[in-house]
């Protein structure tokens, strides 16, 4: 059980930081090939600060581990909005001023929708990754095509900023980027592994693993990110680290798991799981919107969420420990 524990701890503080190094050498690379910021922002940095999601869900099916997996996802969706936005809005409210960002909000309530929609009898088919994925591909499309029409954006001006702060070399942005990865895909299978032995130990299933410590530990890119970029003024970096991460998390995430191994989901995900999730998004698309001008997320709202999170991780909690007493 020790073992288990330091390997996990282990595990985690490595995927952060190799999340980190990916991140740092992708979007530098794209910006030497003349990628334009809006799009760097919205779907390089967005893809990078989710890829720890991705490799953890995909090992997960590989390995017949559809609770972690599935936990894993959406686990991370429910993190983001309440945990990470919350507790960014809290030290520090977030404008939206975006366009692009506006638009995603109710993208991202649909895809949630198909989400909900396709877990209806319990287990996602590879036909309904390969619909996730293909959504998935859609979006980028359509992503390139925006960001390609729009010249001017807060999001691109501050990406802009980050990357002339931040600037690498094509050959250090390469190695950044490789060794990123390699470390990414080790810590993530460590982590997973780790995460199963402590479940077992403790006669706790994948799915409640996957939710907490899991989600937790593969959102940590995220939560730095955002309170990083919102503590500068950089408010539609941290929004649009979130958005960014729940749509990969939704459609790719689950989309590349599922491909890999159809993943079964016992009727708690349906109707505790994917409801939190879908409130939450809700909640996101009338806070952050701004029906009237830009949208803006204050302290109160921050606090709101981050009680419901803590709310829902308690009755998790409960739902294992409490029930057994």
């Amino acid at each position: 059980m020790t073992l288990a524990l330091l390997t996990l701890a282990s595990g985690l503080a490595l995927l952060v930081w190799s999340a980190d190094r990916f991140v740092e050498g992708s979007a530098s690379a794209a910006h030497h090939f003349g990628i334009p910021p809006l799009l760097i922002g919205m779907v390089i940095v967005g893809f990078g600060t989710s890829a720890p999601e991705m490799v953890v869900s995909a090992l997960a099916a590989f390995n017949a581990n559809p609770g972690i997996a599935i936990g894993n996802a959406y686990g991370s969706n429910i993190a983001n909005i309440a945990l990470i936005l919350g507790l960014t809005a809290l030290l520090c409210p977030i404008a939206v001023h975006s366009q692009v960002l506006r638009k995603e909000l109710p993208i991202l309530s649909l895809v949630t929708a198909v989400a909900a929609w396709q877990l209806w009898d319990g287990r996602i088919t590879r036909h309904d990754a390969g619909t996730l994925l293909a959504i998935f591909a859609g979006l980028i499309a359509w992503t390139i095509w925006q960001g390609s029409r729009k010249r001017e954006d807060t999001l691109s001006s501050e990406v802009e900023e980050k990357l002339t702060i931040h600037h690498l070399s094509i050959r250090r942005a390469a190695l950044s980027m490789a060794m990123g990865l390699i470390l990414l895909i080790i810590s993530s299978r460590v982590l997973v592994w780790s995460a199963v032995k402590i479940a077992h130990e403790f006669g706790v299933s994948d799915l409640i693993i996957g939710l907490t410590v899991v989600a937790i530990g593969t959102s940590l890119p995220e939560l730095a990110s955002s309170v990083i970029a919102a503590h500068k003024g950089e408010h539609d970096i941290a929004l649009g680290n979130i958005l960014g991460s729940n749509l990969f998390n939704t459609l790719a995430v689950i989309g590349l798991a599922g491909i890999i191994n159809p993943l079964a989901a016992g009727p708690e995900v349906f109707n505790r799981d994917i409801p939190v999730m879908a409130a939450l998004t809700l909640s996101l698309f009338i806070i952050g919107y701004g029906f009237r001008g830009p949208g803006r997320i204050n302290r109160m709202e921050g606090a709101v969420l981050l009680a419901c999170y803590i709310g829902y991780t308690a009755y998790l909690i409960y739902t294992v420990f409490g029930r057994q007493a």
